[in-house]
C-alpha cells in the first residue's frame, strides 16, 4: 500500500502534458483512444504551442515501449493523437511536431510486420496533405524515398498482402513527391539517386499485366511525378525509365515501352517535349549494335511519341533527328548485307529483322515530318535527297564491302522515306531545281523499284486534294467519271505557272522516257497514269493540257511504231496510259465532240483490242506472263499498224485552237533520241567482241526466221472445206526440195 500511495504521489506530481498523453490510452487497446481526454490534450497544445515538441516526444517515447513489448494496439492509439494534434496545430508551430512524428514513422516503417507498414504509410500521407507556410531546412526524406520504393518491390507469399504493401509504397511516394516537389529549399526529390529509386518502383507496378489497385495507382503516380517537372528536371526523370527497359529487355514487343512513353508525353508540359525526343534519339544511338528488335523497339516509341506530340516535339534540332534516323538506316543495310551487327561478327542478324526495323525508321521519319512546317519539311527533303547516291553527283553511302547492292537498297531506303516525308505536304512548288533534277534522274534508272518510288513521290508532291488514292482505286476500267475526283475551282496560283514553265518540260519529258523502259511492270503503267491524271487537276490550264494532250499522243505514237525496241507489254502499258489520261483530260472541260471521239475510240478497243485497255493492264498483267516465243509473236501479229490505227488518236481529232503540233524542242528531242541510237549501234560494232555480234546477230536471225515462218504458214494455209473437214495440209512451196540435176 505505501508503494501504491508513493506511485500515486509521483504520477500527481508529472508535468500536466504527460498526465493528457497518458490520460488518451485506455485500459483496453480495443477501445480505442479516449476522445474526451484527446480533445483536452488538443485544447492544452493550442493554447501552449511551446509544449507541441514534448508531447511529441513523450508520445514518441510511449510508441517506442509499446513496440518493443508488441503492444500494437497502444501504438495505433499513439499514432491516431500524433495524426490529430497535426492536424490541428497551426502551420507556424508544426515543425515543433514533425520530427518527432517523422521518427515515429521510421521505427514503424522499420518493422517487420506489414500491417505497421501500412500504417505509418497512411499517417505519412496525411502529414503529406498538410500545407506548410515555413519549410524546415533539415528536414529529410531520404529513408522514407528508400523505404516506399522497396515496399514498391514487395515479393510477400500472400497475394492480397503484398498488393496491400505495393499499394501503400506507392501512396507513399505519392506523398513525398508532393510534399518535396514544389520546395526546392527542402530535399531536391528530382536528383538522380532518387529519380533511380522511384521511377523503377514505378514501372515494376504499372509493368503488371493484370489491372489492379497498385497499376491504378501508379499511372496516377507517374502521370502526377511527371506533370510537376520542369525544364531542368525531364532528363533526370527519362534516364531511369530508358535503364529499366533495358535492364528489363522491355523494348521488344513495343507495348509496354510504348505505354510507358504515352504517359510521359500526355503528362510533361508540351514545352518540354522536344527533351524527351532527344533522349530516345541519344539512346537510340547507344544502341545501334544491340539486337534489331531492341532499336526497332525504341523506334516504335520515337514514333508514336512524335504522333501524340504536336507541332515543335522536335526542338531546334531538326535535321538532327533526320541524321539519326537516316544513319539507323544506313547502319541497318550493312547489318543485313553482312548478317552480323557487330563489327567483331559474334552477333547473327537476319534480313527479315533489319526489314522490320528499316520499316519502323521509315515511319517514324513520316510521323516526325507531319509535325513540321511546310518550310521545314522542304528542308528535310533537300537533306534525305543530299543523303542518296547517285553515280556521278553524289558519293555511295554505307560500308565500302556494300557495293553496288548496299547503294541500291539504301537508294530504296531513302526515297521510302522522302515518300513518308513528301506524303500529303503539296512541296513541289516550294522545292528548288536542285531537288527536282537528281529525282527525276531515278525515273530513268535501270531498278523498277526505284523507278515506281519516283513516280509516287512525284505523285504525292503534286497531289494537294489527295486524288491520287481515289485515282488508284478506280483505274480498272478507262471509261472512269471525274465526278469521283476533287477538282480545283479555282485558277491557278502564280507559283504554280511558274512551276510549270520552269520544270514542265523537263517532267514531261523524263516521262516519256520512262515509258520506254522494258522492265516497267504494270504497277508502273499504273503510276504513270495517275500522274498525268493528277497534273491535269492540280496544274490545270490551257497551256498545261494542251503540254499533257501533246505528250499523250506522242506517247501513243511511240507504242504504235515498229522502229521502237519495245516488248508487247511496253506497247500495251503505254497505249493503256494513253487511254485512261484521255479519258479523264477529256472531262475535265465542258462537253466537246473529243470527249465523245474517245469514249468511242475506247468502245472500239473493248470490241478489237482489248489488250490496249487500262483493265488489262493495270491489274491482271496479263501480258507480263506469256513467255514463249510463239505468244509473243502471234501478240506482236495482233498489234498491227493497220488495227492501232483504227483504235488510236489522232492531231487531226483536236480543235486546231488547241495547237498539238510538236513544237521545235520537242522535234528536236525526238532527232536526238533518233541520232543516239545510231551512235549507239556503230559504237557497238566497233568496239564489241566478234563473238558477241555474232551471237546478237544469230539471235536476231532465228527470231526473223520465227516470224517469216508464221507468215508464211498464214499464206500458204488452204481454205476451209464447205463440209467443215480441213483438208490435208500440203508440203509448203518453200520447204520443197528442187531434184539434184537443177543444181549446179
Amino acid at each position: 500500500l505505501p508503494q501504491i500511495r508513493l506511485c500515486g504521489c509521483c504520477w500527481a506530481l508529472r508535468p500536466r502534458y504527460k498526465r493528457l498523453v497518458d490520460n488518451i490510452f485506455p485500459e483496453d487497446p480495443e477501445d480505442g483512444l479516449v476522445k474526451a481526454n484527446m480533445e483536452k490534450l488538443t485544447f492544452f497544445a493550442l493554447s501552449a504551442p511551446e509544449k507541441l515538441d514534448r508531447i511529441a516526444a513523450y508520445l514518441l517515447e510511449r510508441l517506442t515501449r509499446d513496440l518493443n513489448r508488441h503492444r500494437y494496439g497502444y501504438v495505433c492509439i499513439a499514432m491516431e493523437a500524433l495524426e490529430q494534434l497535426l492536424l490541428a496545430c497551426h502551420c507556424q508551430s508544426i515543425n515543433l511536431l514533425v520530427e518527432s512524428f517523422l521518427s515515429t514513422l521510421r521505427l514503424l516503417l522499420e518493422a517487420d510486420k506489414p500491417h505497421l507498414h501500412i500504417l505509418a504509410t497512411n499517417s505519412f500521407v496525411k502529414f503529406a496533405n498538410i500545407e506548410e507556410d515555413t519549410p524546415s531546412y533539415h528536414r529529410s526524406y531520404d529513408f522514407f524515398v528508400s523505404r516506399f520504393s522497396e515496399m514498391c518491390h514487395s515479393e510477400h507469399d500472400d497475394p492480397g498482402t503484398q498488393n496491400k504493401i505495393r499499394v501503400s509504397g506507392i501512396r507513399g511516394l505519392q506523398g513525398v513527391v508532393r510534399k518535396t516537389v514544389d520546395n526546392e529549399l527542402q530535399v531536391n526529390i528530382w536528383e538522380p539517386r532518387h529519380m533511380e529509386q522511384i521511377v523503377p518502383a514505378l514501372l515494376v507496378n504499372l509493368e503488371q499485366h493484370t489491372p489492379n489497385d497498385s497499376t491504378t495507382g501508379t499511372e496516377v503516380c507517374f502521370r502526377e511525378l511527371l506533370g510537376r517537372a520542369a525544364y531542368g528536371h525531364i532528363n533526370n526523370a527519362i534516364r531511369p525509365v530508358l535503364m529499366h527497359l533495358d535492364s528489363h529487355s522491355l523494348w521488344e514487343g513495343r507495348g509496354f515501352a510504348v505505354r510507358c512513353f504515352q504517359i510521359i508525353m500526355y503528362s510533361i508540359q508540351s514545352q518540354h517535349s522536344h527533351l524527351v525526343i532527344q533522349q530516345l534519339l541519344g539512346h537510340l544511338d547507344a544502341n545501334s549494335r544491340s539486337p534489331a528488335s531492341v532499336r526497332a523497339g525504341i523506334v516504335e516509341v520515337l514514333s508514336e511519341a512524335a504522333v501524340i506530340e504536336a507541332t515543335g516535339s522536335v526542338g531546334p534540332t531538326v535535321l538532327e533527328v533526320f541524321n539519326t534516323l537516316l544513319r539507323q538506316l544506313r547502319q541497318s543495310v550493312d547489318y543485313q548485307l553482312t548478317g552480323y551487327y557487330d563489327n567483331a561478327g559474334k552477333h547473327k542478324t537476319t534480313s527479315s529483322k533489319e526489314e522490320t526495323l528499316q520499316d519502323a525508321v521509315i515511319r517514324t521519319i513520316g510521323s516526325f515530318a507531319n509535325t513540321l512546317p511546310v518550310y521545314q519539311r522542304s528542308e528535310v527533303m533537300l537533306f534525305i535527297m543530299g543523303k542518296i547516291p547517285v553515280p556521278g553527283i553524289y558519293p555511295a553511302l554505307g560500308s565500302p564491302n556494300a557495293g553496288f547492292e548496299g547503294s541500291r537498297m539504301i537508294q530504296v531506303m531513302l526515297l521510302k522515306s522522302l515518300l513518308q516525308v513528301s506524303s500529303h505536304s503539296n512541296l513541289l512548288t516550294a522545292l528548288p531545281s536542285s531537288f527536282l533534277e537528281p529525282l527525276l534522274s531515278f525515273t530513268l534508272m535501270e531498278d523498277p523499284e526505284i523507278r515506281l518510288l519516283v513516280l509516287s513521290i512525284l505523285t504525292s508532291l503534286i497531289d494537294r486534294r489527295h486524288n491520287a488514292a481515289r485515282l488508284s482505286g478506280a483505274t480498272a476500267s478507262a471509261a472512269f467519271d471525274v465526278s469521283s475526283l476533287e477538282l480545283k475551282e479555282d485558277r491557278s496560283s502564280r507559283q504554280d505557272i511558274l512551276f510549270v514553265r520552269k520544270h514542265a518540260q523537263r517532267l514531261y519529258r523524263h516521262v516519256f522516257l520512262a515509258c520506254k523502259e522494258e522492265s516497267s511492270s504494270h504497277s508502273h503503267y499504273q503510276q504513270l497514269f495517275i500522274l498525268l491524271a493528277v497534273l491535269s487537276v492540280e496544274l490545270a490550264n490551257e497551256e498545261v493540257m494542251v503540254d499533257l494532250i501533246r505528250l499523250v499522243l506522242a506517247l501513243q505514237e511511240l507504242a504504235s511504231s515498229n522502229q521502237e525496241p519495245l516488248t508487247p507489254l511496253n506497247r500495251c502499258g503505254v497505249h493503256a496510259v494513253c487511254a485512261a489520261a484521255l479519258g479523264v483530260m477529256s472531262q475535265l472541260g465542258p462537253p466537246s465532240p473529243v470527249q465523245q471521239h474517245v469514249a468511242q475510240v475506247i468502245e472500239r478497243r473493248r470490241k478489237d483490242a482489248p489488250h490496249l485497255l487500262p483493265e488489262n493492264i493495270f491489274y491482271e498483267d496479263r501480258l507480263a506472263k506469256r513467255k514463249s516465243v510463239g505468244d509473243v509473236v502471234s501478240l506482236q501479229m495482233e498489234m498491227d499498224p493497220q488495227s492501232l490505227v483504227r483504235c488510236n488518236l489522232t492531231f487531226e481529232m483536236f480543235p486546231p485552237e488547241l495547237n498539238l503540233s510538236l513544237s521545235p524542242e520537242d522535234r528536236g528531242f525526238v532527232e536526238e533520241e533518233e541520232r543516239r541510237k545510231r551512235l549507239e549501234v556503230v559504237e557497238r560494232f566497233q568496239t564489241a567482241p566478234f563473238e558477241e555480234i555474232a551471237a546478237h546477230c544469230g539471235s536476231r536471225a532465228s527470231l526473223l526466221q520465227s516470224k517469216l515462218d508464221q507468215v508464211f504458214d498464214l499464206i500458204i494455209r488452204p481454205p476451209p472445206s464447205p463440209s467443215g473437214q480441213s483438208p490435208p495440209r500440203s508440203t509448203p512451196l518453200y520447204e520443197m526440195k528442187f531434184p539434184d540435176l537443177c543444181v549446179y
